[in-house]
């Protein structure tokens, strides 16, 4: 073997940096033309059995062709390859899935130095800032899609390190819908769009998904998520993130840790609820991306804290469940989730298409310290995205692009392809000596600091395609979701089960799913089949599973648990009108500023109000050209009675009450309250109130700022 000879003797050392069956002619004319070319295309759509492109039988489709049941993913495996290939250039451009997005720069900074775990350098010394670049975004639908749909959301962060770039690319739920990535395209296309009418559009509520999920039980843990109110965020800064595989961390001494990465955001992770949901997409189709963008621009930074969760080697089978498994979480009561670094995103993209439609995302984009697991989602992924962005942004240099290139220099031996920008000089090859070895590759013995190698592991099995049986629990942590719920968050998913369920025309698929379900809880099983209108199911044999998970509940999976402290950046609406009480007016704009809230004043018609003492009182905006959902909460001061006989103001209130949202009522701001509702303010949960007569005091204004921490009252 030809090894680089390296730079010459005493040349210093560069930095290193890291088709369809041909139809034959048509017949002449044209409709017998156009119809002998649909038959020859719906001719690959005929009953028999399954085949590659080339015509070759497929023996089975649902695993990927690994070393041994829990080994990687082989290169060689070409049924795998041909089915991504094929799955990841359907969509030109935008991207097949997650094509709705919204972007952000910023910087992330460790708290402390992680080198006991990993030699990532963006992990070794406190407080040093590494810029980042990260891309929100819906799952299902496409660019065109609204953001408020129920949907997982992508989590994608793109570290510019100085040993190169680094990807976490997750989602805002630790868990996915399929075990292995030969699945993904079946996946996908189920979800997507019916075929023969593209409908629904961002929406899961059909009969193609739920027969997907119901014929593949390992989706049981995600689709309790998805119907969970974390599929449908109050917005991304209130929004967590999970790496979703199993990484490993490996230190300078090449030792591995097995890591799973979390981001918590600091103000707290909220959800809207579904009928708000579904209102803010007419109200506002770009509600979560102007969310983003107003909220940078106005100086309030996002912010998140980046946790791990740290499993020794030797711990790699200590649980009862199996870390490679994407479908599975390791509950926080058995590993707990450490935090070791904060994440600000404080500058907007300035051209949406050149950064954030452009930017490219690849699990294996990884850096020293930092390597994969034989998790065979994650093996799969690490081929997809790399294939995916050839043919999405136009060839192999899509690097290039200003906001995927590397902070590290970049020296390679690549040349030539569709937008090159660099003006290569020397040669391209290696070995060679006439460039002076350059670039070379280090000698033997210890690698320089920065550069990359593979951890080490003994590999040996038989090349298969079957699953490991540690794999083979689909209900027990889906069971632990459930169980570690709120009374309120089990009512959510059980009305979102039915509202989905309840729009599949196709009753066995129907009835499948809901037997499916009493492997999860028998009352969750029976209360969504009596709402879909199907037969009580019969409840399914006892498996073992029901322990399964580790522990029996897990308090941090309920968002009952997760709220923050404080109520910046909420927006808050003070409806007024002629005669309101101006004094109230500004206490709550003081009061509720100062507290990092934002205040507007809401009224019939722009401009200005007349207030009780003859002061005008600023109007921010026209009740006509906003809604209800679009805001936390509501302060209905004093000298508003007027308003209830106001059609739009009554509704408004009215949509809020329904949400379960916070309010502050004063004096007569009463009779408005109680226009849109079914009693007095003081019989409701989760509404501050002072009558008439009643001072506005500070301790008013610490009620109702601890009402908005709660940010909803579902019992309501």
């Amino acid at each position: 073997m030809t090894v680089n000879p390296g730079p010459p003797e005493g040349r210093p050392h560069a930095p290193l940096v890291t088709e369809t069956p041909n139809p034959g002619p048509p017949a002449r004319g044209g409709r017998d033309a156009k119809d002998a070319a649909l038959d020859a295309a719906r001719a690959v759509d005929a009953d028999g059995p399954l085949t590659t492109d080339q015509g070759v039988r497929v023996d089975e489709t649902d695993n990927s062709l690994t070393v041994g049941e829990r080994g990687p993913t082989l290169l060689e495996d070409f049924q795998l390859r041909e089915k991504l290939t094929h799955f990841d250039h359907e969509r030109i451009p935008e991207r097949v899935v997650h094509a709705r997005g919204a972007g952000a720069y910023g910087f992330f900074e460790p708290y402390e130095s992680l080198a006991e775990y990993t030699c990532a350098d963006f992990l070794q010394e406190p407080g040093r800032r590494t810029p980042v670049f990260v891309r929100f975004s819906t799952v299902q639908g496409p660019r065109g899609s609204a953001d408020t749909v129920r949907d997982v959301r992508g989590f994608a962060t793109k570290f510019y390190t100085r040993h190169g770039n680094y990807d976490l690319v997750g989602n805002n739920m630790p868990v996915f819908f399929i075990q292995d990535a030969v699945k993904f395209p079946d996946f996908v296309h189920a979800v997507k769009m019916e075929p023969h009418n593209e409908i629904p559009t961002g929406a899961s509520a059909h009969d193609t998904f739920w027969d997907f999920c119901s014929l593949q039980p390992e989706s049981t843990h995600m689709l309790m998520w998805v119907m969970s109110d974390r599929a449908i965020p109050r917005s991304y800064r209130m929004m967590q993130g999970f790496g979703v595989h199993t990484f490993r961390l490996v230190n300078a001494q090449g030792q591995g840790s097995f890591v799973k990465f979390h981001w918590t955001p600091k103000l707290g992770t909220y959800s809207q609820v579904w009928d708000e949901a579904q209102i803010t997409a007419g109200r506002d189709p770009d509600f979560h991306r102007r969310d983003l963008w107003a909220a940078i621009e106005a100086g309030d930074f996002p912010e998140w804290e980046l946790g791990v969760q740290l499993i020794p080697e030797q711990d790699e089978f200590a649980y009862p469940f199996d870390l490679l498994d994407p479908t599975k979480i390791v509950p926080e009561e058995l590993v707990p989730v450490r935090p070791v670094g904060r994440m600000v995103l404080d500058r907007n993209p300035e051209n949406f298409f050149a950064e954030t439609e452009q930017v490219a995302f690849h699990t294996a984009n990884i850096v020293p310290g930092i390597d994969f697991t034989n998790d065979p989602l994650l093996q799969g992924r690490n081929f997809s995205y790399l294939d995916t962005q050839l043919i999405r942004l136009g060839g192999p240099n899509f690097s290039q692009l200003p906001v995927n290139r590397p902070l590290a220099e970049v020296r390679t031996n690549h040349r030539d392809g569709y937008g090159q920008h660099t003006i290569h000089s020397g040669t391209g090859y290696a070995p060679n000596s006439v460039g002076g070895g350059c670039p070379f590759t280090p000698g033997g013995g210890r690698l320089p600091e920065g550069v990359f190698e593979h951890y080490q592991q003994r590999i040996d099995g038989a090349a298969i395609r079957r699953r490991s049986p540690s794999f083979a629990d689909h209900y027990s942590q889906a069971a632990l979701f459930w169980r570690s719920m709120a009374d309120w968050e089990r009512e959510h998913i059980t009305a979102a089960f039915s509202f989905e369920l309840g729009k599949v025309g196709d009753r066995a698929v129907r009835q499948r799913m809901v037997a499916n379900l009493t492997r999860v809880d028998q009352s969750l099983a029976e209360e969504v089949a009596r709402r879909i209108g199907e037969p009580a199911p019969q409840p399914s044999p006892a498996d073992g599973e029901a322990n399964a998970a580790g522990v029996p509940v897990s308090p941090a999976l309920s968002l009952e648990n997760q709220r923050a402290t404080g109520i910046r950046t909420r927006k808050i609406a003070v409806l007024v009108a002629d005669g309101v009480d101006a004094e109230q007016v500004q206490a709550a704009r003081n009061r509720l500023g100062a507290e990092g809230a934002t205040v507007e004043t809401l009224a019939g018609h722009g401009g200005t109000v007349s207030g009780r003492d003859g002061q005008d009182v600023a109007v921010d905006r026209a009740l006509a050209t906003t809604a209800s959902v679009l805001y936390d909460t509501l302060v209905l001061p004093d000298g508003t009675v007027v308003l209830a006989a106001d059609t739009d103001a009554v509704r408004f209130v009215g949509e809020a009450l329904r949400h379960g949202k916070p309010l502050a009522v004063l004096g007569s701001g009463a009779a408005l309250f109680e226009a849109a509702a079914s009693g007095r303010p003081e019989q409701v949960a989760g509404v501050a109130v002072r009558g008439n007569g009643q001072e506005a005091d500070t301790a008013f204004w610490d009620e109702f700022v601890a009402l908005t921490e709660q940010h909803r009252f579902p019992d309501r």
